[in-house]
C-alpha cells in the first residue's frame, strides 16, 4: 500500500470547486471552523440544473461561517471548462489542495443532456489537470462515483473490481476523470486521489436525489414511484461522513516515489466513500416517512402506502450499490458512522424549516 505524504492545511489556499454544491458548501464550512489562517477559495458556476435559490442559500451559509473564521473566503463564478478563468485562478491564488466536486450530476439527465456532461466532467477537468500541472499541487483530490461500477453484480464494490462497463454517460465521465488523473498523476508526478461517493444525503441536499424530491412530491400530497419495486438497495452516505472523509483524504497524499526504472511511481489512489451498509430502499423510505410525520411536514394521520407506487427498473439504474471502504478505513482510520434514522431526521427537521411558508418556488 502507498505512503501518504501528511499536508498541513494551516496557512495553506485551499481551492474547493463545486462549492455552493452540496458536497462543496459543508466541506468549505468545515474548513473555515478548522483551519487556522490561509485563505478556501470556492468555485461554482451557479448553473440552473435545480433551484439556484439552494445554491444561493448554501453560499449565504458559508459566507455566514466565513466572518467568525481565520481564513479568508473567495467566491469565484465561473465555468470549469472557461480555461482562461480556470489558469487565471491558479496563477492568482497558488493552491496548495485542490479539491474538485465540481460536475454535472445525475444519471437520468445525462441521457436527454449529454453535452452538458463532456463539458462540465470532461473538459473541465481536464482543464483542473493542466491548471495543477502549470502550478504545481500538493494534493489534487476529486469527486469519483458509486456509478463506476455499472452493473457490477459482486457486492461490496471494491476498489480492485473492474469498472470498464459504465451504464451511464455520467458514469462513464467519472470514470474517464480516474483515468486522467491517473495519467497526469504519472507523466506530471502529480498526487491525485479519487473518491467513490455512494448516494450522499442530508439538510439541503440536492432537489434531484430521490429522498429529496419524494419530500417534494409527499409535502404537496403527491404520490411517489419507488423503482424496481422497491427491491433497490442503496449505499445511503450521510453528508456530515462524506466532508469527514473527504477532510482525512485531503490531509494525507499519496507519496511520491520513482520505480526500479527511475521513473515517477504515479503518486495516484482511489477510495470508495459509502455508509457501508446497504440500506432497502423500501425500508429507506419509510424512514423517511416516518421523520416526515414526526417534524410535522406530514400530517400525523398520514397513509404511507396510498402515497407509494411501485413500478420497474429506470435506464441507467442499478439494483445495488454498496461500498467495500475498508481502505478509507486502513489509510486514514475513518468510518462513516451516522445511520439513516438520524441522517433522515436531520434532512427532515431542515426541510420544515426552509420550507416553512410552503414549497419555495
Amino acid at each position: 500500500m502507498m505512503g501518504k505524504e501528511k499536508i498541513e492545511l494551516n496557512g495553506k489556499t485551499v481551492l474547493v470547486t463545486g462549492s455552493p454544491g452540496f458536497i462543496g458548501a459543508n466541506l468549505v464550512m468545515r474548513l473555515l471552523k478548522e483551519m487556522d489562517g490561509g485563505r478556501v477559495i470556492s468555485f461554482d458556476s451557479m448553473n440552473d440544473y435545480y433551484d439556484p435559490k439552494l445554491k444561493e442559500y448554501r453560499l449565504s451559509l458559508i459566507e455566514e461561517s466565513a466572518k467568525t473564521s481565520a481564513v479568508e473566503h473567495v467566491f469565484i463564478k465561473g465555468n470549469l471548462a472557461d480555461k482562461a478563468l480556470i489558469d487565471k485562478t491558479f496563477e492568482e491564488y497558488t493552491p496548495s489542495v485542490v479539491v474538485n466536486l465540481a460536475a454535472q450530476a445525475g444519471v437520468r439527465y445525462s441521457i436527454e443532456h449529454p453535452d452538458v456532461y463532456i463539458e462540465s466532467n470532461i473538459i473541465g477537468f481536464f482543464n483542473i489537470l493542466e491548471a495543477c500541472r502549470h502550478n504545481p499541487v500538493e494534493h489534487l483530490v476529486y469527486a469519483s462515483s458509486s456509478s463506476v461500477y455499472g452493473g457490477n453484480k459482486k457486492v461490496p464494490f471494491s476498489t480492485d473490481d473492474k469498472v470498464d462497463n459504465p451504464v451511464s454517460l455520467y458514469a462513464a465521465t467519472k470514470k474517464s476523470n480516474e483515468l486522467l488523473a491517473h495519467s497526469y498523476s504519472k507523466l506530471y508526478n502529480i498526487p491525485s486521489t479519487g473518491l467513490r461517493f455512494f448516494t450522499v444525503y442530508g439538510p439541503a441536499g440536492r432537489p434531484d436525489m430521490f429522498y429529496f424530491s419524494a419530500t417534494n412530491t409527499l409535502a404537496k400530497d403527491g404520490t411517489i414511484k419507488i423503482f424496481n419495486y422497491g427491491n433497490c438497495k442503496r449505499d445511503f452516505t450521510y453528508i456530515d461522513d462524506i466532508v469527514e472523509g473527504v477532510y482525512r483524504v485531503m490531509q494525507g497524499a499519496p507519496e511520491k516515489a520513482n520505480g526500479e526504472d527511475g521513473l515517477p511511481v504515479p503518486p495516484y489512489a482511489v477510495y470508495n466513500i459509502g455508509g457501508g451498509q446497504p440500506e432497502n430502499l423500501l425500508n429507506y423510505i419509510t424512514t423517511l416517512q416516518e421523520e416526515l410525520v414526526a417534524s410535522e411536514v406530514l400530517p400525523k394521520n398520514y397513509d404511507f402506502e396510498g402515497h407509494r407506487e411501485l413500478v420497474g427498473m429506470q435506464p441507467g439504474d442499478v439494483p445495488v450499490t454498496y461500498a467495500d471502504s475498508k481502505a478509507l478505513e486502513q489509510d486514514y482510520g475513518f468510518t462513516p458512522k451516522i445511520g439513516i434514522r438520524e441522517g433522515l431526521k436531520a434532512f427532515a427537521i431542515w426541510y420544515k424549516d426552509y420550507y416553512k411558508d410552503g414549497l419555495k418556488k
